[in-house]
C-alpha cells in the first residue's frame, strides 16, 4: 500500500502543474494515468499542433508544452504510474483507498481527478475493411507530421483539427480535404485560409462527399468518395486521416459516487472539491458556472485544489501562503540560491 498526501489521476498538463503546486507547498503526490506516456491529450492527440493560449508563450506544440511542464517538475521526485487505470476508490475513515487495474493500491486523504474528459477514443470510419489499414495508412491523430512529407494525404472532417492539419500539411504534401457538408465547424480564420489555399491549388477541396471505399492490399493506394447525388470520384492517396471528434467514456469514475452531469463532475470554485470530501476535479473533467475549457483555466483550478489538499494532509499545521519569489523554503525545494 503506497501512502501519499495526494494522488493525481491524469498526467496531462493540468495534472502535471497540479503536482508542481502540491510539491511547492510541501506535499507528496503520485500520478496515475491510463496512457503509456506523460502528456495526456496534448501528446495523444496533437503533439505537433500549435497552441496559442498559454500565457507568456506565443506559440508551442503539445509536445513542447508537456516537455516544459516535465522540466518544471525535475527538482521534485514524483512517481508516475503509467498504463494504469484507477478502477476503485473507497472511503476508509479519513482516507481514500485507491486501487488500479494492475493491483497498485494507495492510501491518501486527497484524490485529484485531472483526467481530461475521461477515457477517450476517436470516432472511426465505418467503411468496410478499414480495420486492416488502421495505425498504418489510416490515422486518427498525428504524432509525427514528417511521415507525410511528399505524400498524398486525404483528410476527412470539418472541424478545427481537420482544417488545421489541412493547412499545416499543405506546406509539403498533396492534401485532399473531404467534408460531408459545405459548412465547416472550425474557426473562421482557418476556414478562410483553407479556401485561399484551395484557390492556390495547394488543397484539393471536396464538400458534400463521404468515404465510400478503400482500395489497396497491404497499404491504401486510392479511395473512392461519393457525393450526395451518388456521384463517385477516385483519389490516389498514401494516407487517410479521420478527424470526427472523440467518443468520451467516463469509465470507472462513474461509480465513485460523484456528482456527475453530462459526463463532467460538478465542483465548487473555492477548492474545486466534488460532493465527496477529499476528492477534487480539475481540468476538462470538472464543471462550474462560467467554466472555460482552456489549459490555463486548468492550471488555476489545480493551484487552488492543491492548497485545499494541505488541510487534509496536514490537519495539525496551518497553511501559510508565500510568494515563490520571496519564500526561502520554496527556493530550497527548487534548488534556487536565496539572496
Amino acid at each position: 500500500m503506497i501512502k501519499t498526501d495526494a494522488l493525481i489521476i491524469g498526467a496531462g498538463p493540468t495534472g502535471l502543474f497540479t503536482a508542481h503546486q502540491l510539491k511547492l507547498i510541501g506535499l507528496d503526490c503520485e500520478i496515475v494515468d491510463n496512457l503509456d506516456k506523460i502528456g495526456g491529450q496534448c501528446i495523444e492527440l496533437y503533439p505537433d499542433k500549435p497552441i496559442y493560449d498559454i500565457p507568456a508563450v506565443p506559440e508551442c506544440t503539445g509536445e513542447e508544452l508537456t516537455n516544459n511542464l516535465i522540466n518544471q517538475l525535475k527538482p521534485f521526485d514524483i512517481k508516475f504510474h503509467l498504463s494504469e487505470r484507477v478502477d476503485e476508490v473507497k472511503k476508509d475513515g479519513d482516507k481514500w483507498i485507491v486501487k488500479t487495474n494492475k493491483g497498485t493500491s494507495f492510501t491518501t486523504p486527497n484524490v485529484i481527478i485531472a483526467g481530461g474528459v475521461g477515457s477517450f477514443e476517436p470516432r472511426k470510419f465505418s467503411v468496410e475493411g478499414h480495420e486492416k489499414f488502421e495505425n498504418k495508412s489510416i490515422l486518427y491523430s498525428i504524432k509525427d507530421k514528417n511521415i507525410f512529407k511528399g505524400k498524398t494525404v486525404s483528410i476527412f472532417g470539418g472541424g478545427d483539427s481537420a482544417l488545421d492539419w489541412a493547412v499545416e500539411l499543405s506546406n509539403n504534401c498533396n492534401v485532399n480535404l473531404i467534408h460531408r457538408r459545405d459548412e465547416f465547424r472550425g474557426a473562421q480564420a482557418t476556414v478562410d485560409k483553407v479556401h485561399e489555399l484551395t484557390k492556390l491549388k495547394k488543397i484539393n477541396l471536396f464538400t458534400k462527399f463521404q468515404l465510400k471505399k478503400l482500395n489497396g492490399s497491404s497499404k491504401i493506394e486510392s479511395i473512392d468518395i461519393e457525393d450526395d447525388d451518388k456521384q463517385n470520384k477516385n483519389l490516389k492517396t498514401d494516407y487517410v486521416l479521420g478527424f470526427f471528434g472523440l467518443i468520451m467514456q467516463l469509465g470507472p469514475i462513474a461509480n465513485w459516487g460523484l456528482n456527475i452531469d453530462k459526463k463532467t463532475v460538478e465542483v465548487d470554485t473555492e477548492k474545486f472539491e466534488t460532493n465527496q470530501k477529499g476528492i477534487y476535479a480539475v481540468g476538462d473533467i470538472c464543471n462550474y458556472p462560467g467554466k472555460l475549457k482552456l489549459i490555463l483555466s486548468g492550471f488555476h483550478e489545480g493551484a487552488l485544489a492543491a492548497r485545499a489538499c494541505f488541510k487534509l494532509a496536514r490537519p495539525n499545521e496551518k497553511y501559510r501562503f508565500e510568494f515563490t519569489t520571496s519564500s526561502k523554503a520554496i527556493k530550497n525545494r527548487l534548488g534556487v540560491k536565496s539572496d
